[in-house]
Parts: structure tokens; sequence; C-alpha cells
């Protein structure tokens, strides 16, 4: 992958049954390309996504690991929360 002129992004979909995926890339349309079509993530081959909730910039990559992690422990009700901080 190569940087855009964006950086990176840390997504937040949900997926068809209820249950959320939290992922970083620096093409948001490649990538939600690749989960329609099975290519993406493990998780989303399983649970195919239905929507993008949101999404949040970041300079580079690091930093949208770092929050990757964090959104990840946070419980449900606070991710999307997360992501308007």
């Amino acid at each position: 992958m190569s940087d855009t002129a964006t950086g990176w992004v840390l997504y937040l979909l949900e997926c068809t049954d209820g249950s959320l995926y939290a992922g970083i890339t620096n093409d948001l349309p490649r990538r939600m390309q690749a989960h329609a079509s099975g290519r993406g993530a493990r998780y989303t081959r399983s649970h195919p996504p239905r929507r993008v909730i949101g999404t949040k910039p970041f300079p580079d990559r690091a930093a949208a690991s770092r929050a990757e992690w964090a959104i990840k422990q946070l419980p449900r009700a606070r991710k999307a929360a997360f992501l308007q901080e």
C-alpha cells in the first residue's frame, strides 16, 4: 500500500450480524472493496460488512495502529463515540 495525501484512516464497520469491526487503511474505497469481495480481513469473510459507521484520519500508520488497538479495548457502546473525539 502506498501512502495517500490523506494519510491513514481508522474505520469502524457494522457487519450483517450486527457485530462491529475496526481496521486501518490508507485507501478506504479499495479496502472496502476487498472486504466486500471476501479478500479483506478473515473476520469480515465470515461477517460481511453492512456499512461504515465512521472514520477518523491519522497522519501515519503508527498512530492509526495505536488508535485501532485503543478502539478494540472499548465496550461496544463507546466505539462510535471514539471516532468523534
